[in-house]
C-alpha cells in the first residue's frame, strides 16, 4: 500500500496521538432541515478527527448561503484554527451557530479553508449517499 496522498488527502496533524486526516469525497451529502435543502454537494470533504464523528465539509458554491446569516461566535482548535460561525434561518425561526467555517485555517487543515460544515445535531439530517 502506498503513502502517497492525493490531491484531496492530508495526513493533516497530529501530536500526543491525536490527528486529524482530510480527505476528498465524491459521494452526494445532503444537509436537509424542515424539508429545505440547506446543502447539497458532490465536491466535499470528509474530515476524520481522533476521538470525534467524520464531519462533512461543503463548498460555499453547494451551500444555500442566503440561509446563513454571520454569528458574532468563534472558537479555537489547535489543529485547525480559529473557526467562525454561522446562524441558519428555517421557516421555524433561526437556528444558532449551525454552520462553522474555517476561513484561515493552519497549515495542517488549509484544504478546508471557503467550506462549511453543520452540526448534525443542529439539522434534520445530513445524509450521504452514492
Amino acid at each position: 500500500m502506498s503513502d502517497a496522498l492525493t490531491p484531496h488527502q492530508s495526513p493533516g496533524a497530529s501530536a500526543g496521538g491525536h490527528t486529524i486526516v482530510i480527505t476528498g469525497n465524491n459521494h452526494r451529502v445532503r444537509v436537509i432541515h424542515g424539508g429545505v435543502t440547506m446543502a447539497d454537494t458532490q465536491a466535499g470533504l470528509t474530515l476524520a478527527e481522533t476521538g470525534l464523528p467524520d464531519v462533512f465539509y461543503f463548498p460555499r458554491s453547494d451551500v444555500n448561503m442566503a440561509r446563513l446569516e454571520r454569528s458574532a461566535h468563534t472558537s479555537h482548535c489547535p489543529f485547525k484554527g480559529e473557526a467562525s460561525y454561522f446562524h441558519l434561518r428555517t421557516e421555524d425561526g433561526l437556528i444558532e451557530n449551525a454552520v462553522w467555517s474555517y476561513e484561515t485555517p493552519l497549515e495542517s487543515a488549509v484544504q478546508i479553508k471557503g467550506y462549511l460544515a453543520f452540526y448534525a445535531s443542529r439539522v434534520d439530517r445530513i445524509d450521504q449517499t452514492s
